[in-house]
């Protein structure tokens, strides 16, 4: 029986982490250009904002997100932030403008671990 439980629990945890790795969330983004193309990123790198990056203030550096609103981009995390409100993502102009971002400026987006 307590075998059994056990294997019942161990099934249930991996398909959690299966479903949540591949689940899609949303989260309110905005996107970062001019003031900051050329400046070092929280990793190091020299921010590109016509890039496809995006800055999170937890998500490891180098982890994939594919970002949805008007269209789809996949992005990197290679800096942190954002730091105003309730923003999760923010976005490079670069990865903003080829999903139709720009404009509104700040929305909720879709994303999904890639």
């Amino acid at each position: 029986m307590f075998i059994k439980s056990i294997s019942t629990i161990v099934a249930a945890v991996l398909l959690s982490i299966i479903t949540s790795a591949s689940a899609t969330n949303t989260m309110l983004s905005s996107w970062y250009g001019g003031y900051f193309h050329g400046r070092t990123t929280a990793n190091g790198e020299t921010y590109d904002m016509y890039g496809l990056t995006a800055a999170h203030k937890t998500l490891p550096f180098g982890t994939k997100l594919r970002v949805c609103y008007q269209g789809c981009v996949d992005v990197r995390i290679n800096d942190r932030g954002p730091y105003i409100g309730s923003r999760e993502l923010d976005l490079s102009f670069g990865a903003a403008s080829a999903i139709g971002l720009i404009k509104p400026g700040v929305d909720y987006v879709s994303v999904s671990h890639i």
